[in-house]
């Protein structure tokens, strides 16, 4: 899938539309759920150095919030990587060139967006008076 594809099927599974918060960046995206502001994606190029991987140039990532449990375990298949700049504990780098699996990438697109989703409102239970 191309960055435009990834945006369309964001913006069709879970109703955001993409925002460009950096002026120098314009090619980056981040989502967000709407009534609480927090990320869930966030799509960026960045040097292939920068991951660790060979030869030059960008490529193009998104990094998710993961279940810190599983992150570790992730990272260990191709195409995955520690965060790119954000915690590395709680989030984590998907490349989009192929190298990780589509059905995966929205596998992990769901939990984050599940993740940063607000929480539901503890329901406060009221004293009752007694006589």
């Amino acid at each position: 899938m191309t960055l435009n594809d990834w945006i369309d099927y964001i913006q069709n599974e879970y109703g955001a539309a993409p925002e460009h918060p950096w002026a120098d960046e314009p090619g980056y995206a981040v989502f967000r759920h709407e009534s609480n502001r927090k990320w869930f994606a966030l799509f960026m190029t960045v040097a292939r150095f920068r991951l660790g991987l060979p030869g030059e140039g960008d490529i193009a990532v998104v990094n998710l919030k993961a279940d810190p449990r599983l992150i570790g375990s992730i990272r260990k298949k191709p195409g995955f990587f520690p965060a790119y700049h954000m915690n590395k504990e709680h989030w984590l780098t998907a490349a989009l060139d192929g190298s990780a699996p589509e059905d995966e990438i929205k596998t992990l697109l769901a939990m984050s967006y599940d993740l940063t989703a607000p929480k539901p409102r503890r329901r406060q239970t009221q004293k009752e008076d007694t006589p």
